[in-house]
């Protein structure tokens, strides 16, 4: 199989009270499993296999909408869980902090943009903080599974994704029920602006 679940890098329990450990769970274990058997069931026996799950999305307009769906559930869910940390919230630092001063004005500004794409996304979707071509940090939201990796969403959302947030009831109705404001706001206290830094600082290589 060329896919597998990336393990939790802490317990399913651990980033209460923002979000429960049955949520959790199923997430992980039923949600993001699904997409990984599913990937891979439809790129079995194929080129396909050999294939970075980057390199799918960035041509998935040439293959099935199980490829687009499925892989773009994995790589979303597989950026999603390290982004979040029981010791996160706080601010960046750094060079991050500096771009996000100079492309938002201030963290504060970035939040409220942010927070905005996660909450306004209608239906099931994601919101991200992406760097572009130039380097810069601009924030979008997409639908279902896809994000900005992928040719199929709209240019203005095209580019590295750095931090995303996961707006699928799925990942919060259980404890939030139809409040997804309050999940919003609840994931900045789990932000891991560590992991951010990296993801950011590998589009400086």
């Amino acid at each position: 199989m060329a896919f597998s679940l990336p393990q939790l890098p802490y317990a399913c329990e651990a980033l209460k009270p923002h979000i429960d450990t049955k949520t959790m769970e199923i997430h992980h274990g039923k949600h993001h499993q699904t997409y990984v058997d599913n990937l891979n069931k439809a790129i079995e026996h194929t080129a396909l296999e050999h294939y970075t799950i980057e390199d799918l999305l960035k041509k998935v307009s040439q293959y099935s909408k199980a490829v687009r769906d499925n892989g773009g559930g994995h790589y979303n869910h597989s950026l999603f869980w390290p982004m979040l940390s029981p010791q996160g919230g706080g601010d960046p630092m750094g060079e991050l902090l500096a771009t996000i001063e100079q492309n938002f004005g201030s963290v504060s500004r970035l939040r409220e943009v942010f927070s905005q794409a996660a909450k306004t996304r209608f239906g099931s979707g994601w919101a991200w903080l992406c760097v572009n071509q130039q380097g810069s940090l601009f924030v979008c939201s997409t639908p279902n599974q896809d994000n900005p990796l992928m040719d199929v969403v709209e240019e203005s959302c095209m580019g590295t994704p750095i931090m995303g947030l996961d707006v699928w009831e799925h990942a919060y109705y259980l404890q939030y029920q139809n409040r997804r404001p309050a999940y919003v706001e609840a994931f900045w206290n789990m932000v891991n602006w560590l992991e951010v830094d990296k993801r950011f600082q590998a589009t400086r290589l």
